[in-house]
């Protein structure tokens, strides 16, 4: 199946496909992600409505106040837009064991950007400046309020200095890209049952990137996962979808979902074995601290 989608790398302790480990959940970090998704879109959504209301009222009311429409609107707007991004990002960030703050406040950013568009929409009307500027720091400090501020420090386990979370956070990063063309090399195909295939394998392969992350010291025995298998999974995925795409066949893309499982296989059994490991050592330092407390009593 590898040689069939380029060859360049072989999975080891691979199964056959859609044979599951004893005892192995099954795999749902699409559902997680969708669910994700809704809760953020949920709580934000409400806000891509208000903007509306000024640009109308701008349209509707005298011609100098349709600057100030237009620029409430997109103050507003894009207020609106920041917030669901912040909400991503920091269900992202508590979601991780180790994470890196994010470089932009988007939530802090949107609720300015909220008392901005309020102020602007104020001053459409009779309200002043004074009382426009009153209802921009309330809109602004109940949008604060109500969404948080986001993460503002780094989250890095005890004992973990910044050089080693660098060196984990960047081969994360790395094999988020292969399997983001993964996901967009499959999506070409228009095939939900497809797209499902790949976002449990990209579940199961973030099961070892958190596994990594929360223990920076398994990155080496990680590596190869995190670079070469993934890098061939994206490299067969992408020869895959332009040979699937012009004649659909049956046996193609049976290879393809074999491959997946197997690498999904592979990918399990290595987080399994890096934790096993870690049971492994705690076991043994735990051991040796009775030992020692036996010889002083």
């Amino acid at each position: 199946m590898a040689e069939r989608f380029g060859g360049r790398f072989s999975p080891p302790n691979a199964r056959p496909a859609g044979e599951r480990p004893a005892g192995e959940p099954p795999q749902s970090g699409s559902r997680w992600d969708r669910k994700r998704r809704s809760r953020a879109g949920g709580r934000s959504n409400i806000l891509f409505f208000l903007p509306f209301l000024f640009l109308i009222d701008g349209f509707l009311g005298p011609p100098e106040g349709l600057i100030l429409g237009f620029a409430a609107f997109g103050a507003l707007f894009l207020a609106a837009w920041l917030t669901r991004q912040g909400i991503l990002a920091e269900e992202a960030y508590d979601a991780r064991p180790v994470a890196r703050r994010p470089a932009i406040p988007r939530k802090i950013f949107a609720s300015i950007l909220t008392g901005a568009g309020l102020l602007a929409g104020g001053l459409m009307g009779e309200a002043g400046l004074i009382l426009s500027a009153g209802w921009g720091l309330l809109g602004a400090g109940l949008h604060l309020l109500a969404f948080g501020p986001d993460p503002l420090k780094d989250k890095l386990p005890d004992g973990v200095d910044g050089f080693q979370s660098d060196r984990v956070a960047r081969a994360v990063a790395e094999a988020e890209t292969h399997l983001a063309a993964m996901r967009e090399a499959v999506a070409r195909l228009r095939d939900p049952a497809l797209s499902r295939r790949v976002e449990d394998f990209a579940a199961t392969a973030r099961d070892l990137f958190r596994n990594v992350e929360a223990d920076p010291g398994d990155l080496t025995a990680a590596r190869r996962y995190l670079g070469v298998y993934l890098m061939g999974a994206r490299d067969a995925t992408l020869k895959f979808a332009d040979l699937y795409d012009r004649g659909r066949d049956p046996q193609v893309r049976a290879d393809y979902e074999h491959l997946l499982d197997d690498l999904g296989t592979s990918f399990a059994d290595r987080t399994r074995k890096l934790l096993s490991n870690d049971r492994s050592s705690l076991d043994i330092e735990i051991e040796v601290l009775r030992d020692r407390l036996a010889r002083e009593a």
